[in-house]
């Protein structure tokens, strides 16, 4: 052990046998023996001074410490598994980059003008995870990211992409002729919430001087905009959504804006990456291909590309 940490194989053998519910199993996946598997997990136990295991009759099952440290033991290993293959990838593939996004930002917005940045920077391979938390680049494997906040993150160099403005009202047109049958029609209609922005319905309502229903709050919630604009589009009930999405949803006829009133916000949309080290070409080429995707979006008058968490 170094610093307390099991050796590499122990932790291999116990994650298989705990996976496959196995020792037989997990031999054969790590191509040991099933003595050499059964040592390996033994040990650990004896070093932990916890037991992982109850045997019964040749049944295998984890105790409640075995499955809390499995599923630990699990992910790090699963990202030294990717660090790694993410090394190689390095070495031999050219240059590449792992930048965090939140997922609706990456698929309205960053992707489909991905391949601008691929045809001038062809040597470049930029691989996508989602991240929709403030997290430190210390304890994750990204060159960058492109996050929602108020200001740059602590630790980063960077800039903003653009503001978020404001969120508007849609839903569907049925859903609009409900809203239009009488004072009562904004009442009946369920009100759908982002999980991460829980009160902009209470302050769409504050702000625009109307006495909030007292269904809006039993409305359902959703984990993504890219879904809250899916349930307003399946007729679900009413939503509030980045104006850039709204405008476009209302370009497909597929949406309505109900309300001229939004709700302005005052965060907005920034890409940085650490300054504890010094940036790679790579990374200042995708630098300066956002800056000027962001430049370009401005000057065309399709501001309000935002709130794409």
């Amino acid at each position: 052990m170094r610093n307390g940490v099991p050796n590499l194989g122990a932790l291999q053998a116990f994650e298989a046998t705990a996976r496959l519910g196995s020792f037989s199993r997990a031999a054969e996946e790590l191509a040991l023996t099933h003595s050499a598997i059964f040592r390996q997990v033994e040990g650990l136990e004896a070093r932990l001074g916890v037991q992982l295991f109850t045997r019964v009759r040749r049944r295998l099952a984890l105790t409640d410490a075995g499955a809390a440290y499995a599923a630990r033991v699990r992910h790090h290993l699963e990202q030294l598994e990717k660090d790694t293959l993410g090394l190689i990838s390095r070495a031999g593939m050219g240059r590449s980059l792992h930048i965090a996004v939140l997922p609706t930002l990456a698929t309205t917005w960053l992707v489909p003008r991905l391949p601008s940045f691929r045809q001038r920077h062809p040597d470049v391979s930029v691989s996508l995870s989602v991240r929709t938390r403030p997290f430190q680049f210390d304890d994750q494997p990204f060159d960058g990211a492109l996050y929602h906040a108020a200001q740059l993150w602590p630790g980063t160099t960077g800039f903003k992409l653009f503001d978020e403005e404001a969120l508007v009202p849609v839903c569907r047109k049925d859903v609009y002729a409900v809203l239009q049958s009488g004072p009562e029609g904004l009442a009946r209609i369920p009100h759908l919430h982002m999980m991460s922005r829980p009160d902009v319905w209470r302050a769409w309502y504050q702000a625009r001087g109307r006495e909030m229903p007292r269904s809006v709050e039993a409305g359902p919630r959703f984990e993504l905009f890219t879904m809250l604009l899916a349930a307003a589009q399946a007729g679900l009930g009413l939503a509030l959504i980045p104006r850039f999405l709204a405008l476009q949803a209302r370009a497909d006829e597929t949406l309505v804006l109900p309300f001229e009133e939004d709700l302005p916000v005052q965060d907005a949309y920034y890409f940085s990456y650490p300054t504890r080290a010094e940036p790679g070409e790579a990374l200042l080429s995708f630098e300066r291909w956002l800056r000027h995707a962001a430049l370009a979006m401005r000057g065309s008058g399709a501001v309000g590309a935002s709130g794409l968490s």
